[in-house]
């Protein structure tokens, strides 16, 4: 068996300082081109109809099972609010009609910058999408507490919550270590 080669055209990277920059970065051994690793944009909101919030069970890794709020990955190309909507369609099937922008978080341990609205259903009519096992519109009391998908999405939550009926507000952050223990009602 003949040893393995690299492709001749297969570029080599090397960790190194470039001018300008506070951080060392993949450089092409070849050519120099620098490859920026950056954060991934997640868009969601958190989808009133009435006094009930739109609520999607994952069908999908991570954290399959459990609930979360419509959301994903922000693609090329694509405005904030626009991602936001379309991941409103394709996981709930749901149209919906964004208020405002409800919070920013900095989730630094998985490289993520997530961008949440306060959104409206346009109309009642909600179905899986294929990221979904299920989708639901829940009364604040009915909301599957213990079965959050991830912090957001409880962090989305309380602060909706805090401004449920109100239209002039300023976005919202990361909160602070300890503000929503983990008795989430």
């Amino acid at each position: 068996m003949a040893p393995k080669t690299e492709h001749p055209h297969t570029p080599a990277f090397t960790k190194r300082d470039v001018d300008g920059d506070s951080s060392q970065r993949s450089v092409c051994d070849t050519c120099g081109f620098i490859d920026y690793q950056n954060p991934k944009v997640i868009v969601g909101s958190v989808v009133r109809h009435k006094n009930k919030v739109l609520m999607c069970k994952r069908a999908i890794e991570p954290r399959i099972g459990y609930w979360t709020l419509p959301a994903g990955f922000l693609e090329l190309h694509e405005t904030a609010e626009d991602g936001a909507r379309r991941e409103a369609m394709e996981e709930a099937c749901a149209e919906i009609k964004i208020d405002r922008l409800l919070a920013v978080y900095s989730v630094t341990h998985i490289s993520q910058i997530q961008l949440m609205y306060k959104a409206q259903l346009v109309r009642p009519d909600i179905a899986p999408g294929p990221e979904s096992q299920e989708v639901a519109l829940y009364d604040w009391d009915e909301i599957p507490w213990d079965n959050l998908a991830f912090p957001s999405v409880l962090w989305t939550l309380k602060y909706a919550k805090e401004v449920w009926d109100m239209d002039d507000f300023s976005p919202f952050g990361n909160p602070p270590k300890g503000k929503f223990p983990f008795d989430f009602r």
